[in-house]
């Protein structure tokens, strides 16, 4: 479904993403994960087709989207569908207008189809008795919920999911969690899933992928991810560096090697410039004590 081969995206002299190669199957559950600045939004922009790559390709269903004219992106965007970090819906539209709008703009139904299919996706995700209401007037859970019948709206081969419980409380979280899982068995969808939740992230994924720093250090499935998260921490020195890295990341510890800052320059250099911090050396922390 969507196939990823050596990509690499610059903004500037800075390497965003760094030789990245990905592939996600049909049906299946991709969970992306990595720390702030890592690349997982821009990766998320590349396989929607926001961003073109600098170097490698990008295949959604087989095909190459930095091949894509306008009329061919448009034509490969309406077989996914995407549910936003805020939900996105319009806040002057109803909830049924919201879900009902992609098949508005995109086809040629019928109003009485729309308007059954819309029934269809609400009742999918649960949302068929709040179709009159606005935005304003259902909470988080819900909005998430109408975000993601409206990203139905079209029955995509693939969903992308940014955030998917961010801001929602534990339970609501889970349900989330569950009706991802059930739409993945009753619709035979891929999933992309970007998330920092991990209780989420091993509850709905089959494989998950780490980045850091612009490249991707593992995809394996997620059994593998949970013998990193419970190895023992007596035994860390039978775990390479990104294996070490994975474990704090999945657990959530504040030390370990995604802690560690490593600088080209040392402290007194950066304090008191090259020349001064190689003439004091060891005494230029004397010194810095003296002037507080």
């Amino acid at each position: 479904m969507i196939e990823i081969e050596d990509l690499v995206k610059r903004f500037g002299n800075q390497t965003v993403l760094d030789g990245i190669n990905l592939q996600v199957h049909p049906g299946e559950t991709m969970v992306i994960m990595g720390g702030s600045g890592s690349g997982k939004s821009t990766l998320l922009r590349h396989m929607i087709g926001t961003y073109a790559p600098d170097e490698g390709t990008v295949k959604l269903l087989g095909q190459d989207l930095a091949e894509q004219d306008e009329e061919g992106l448009n034509a490969i965007r309406k077989q996914f569908g995407i549910l936003f970090q805020s939900g996105a819906l319009f806040q002057s539209l109803t909830v049924a207008e919201n879900v009902a709008l992609p098949l508005e703009e995109h086809t040629d139904l019928d109003s009485n189809i729309i308007d059954f299919m819309v029934k269809i996706k609400l009742e999918l995700v649960g949302l068929r008795e709040a179709s009159h209401k606005y935005p304003s007037q259902i909470s988080g859970g819900m909005k998430k919920r109408a975000g993601l019948a409206r990203a139905l709206s079209l029955d995509p081969k693939i969903l992308f999911y940014d955030e998917p419980s961010a801001g929602l409380d534990p339970v609501t979280s889970a349900s989330i969690d569950q009706l991802m899982i059930d739409l993945t068995r009753k619709l035979g969808v891929a999933s992309v899933v970007v998330t920092h939740e991990m209780d989420s992230a091993f509850t709905i994924a089959d494989r998950m992928a780490m980045l850091n720093k612009g490249k991707m250090i593992m995809v394996d499935r997620r059994e593998a991810y949970e013998a990193l998260r419970d190895h023992p921490g007596d035994r860390l020195d039978e775990l390479n560096e990104d294996q070490q890295l994975i474990r704090q990341f999945l657990r959530g510890d504040p030390e370990g090697p995604m802690s560690e800052t490593h600088t080209e320059n040392s402290y007194e250099a950066d304090l008191l410039g090259p020349d001064l911090g190689k003439l004091h050396g060891g005494r230029s922390i004397q010194t810095t004590r003296r002037i507080k």
